[in-house]
């Protein structure tokens, strides 16, 4: 029962983290617009994504 609630409180005490990136380093997509694969995903032509 000891091994259950120091596994509560890890997961209690990990749920509160939070990861801070400097400058917010995310890059999801750097080149933009669409590619030349001859594939366009429906609605995504009316946005000019294609």
């Amino acid at each position: 029962m000891k091994i259950f609630y120091a596994l509560a409180m890890v997961a209690a005490l990990l749920a509160g983290c939070a990861v801070y990136t400097p400058d917010g380093a995310v890059i999801i997509d750097p080149h933009g617009g669409g590619g030349g694969g001859g594939f366009c995903p429906p609605g995504q032509a009316k946005k000019g994504n294609c």
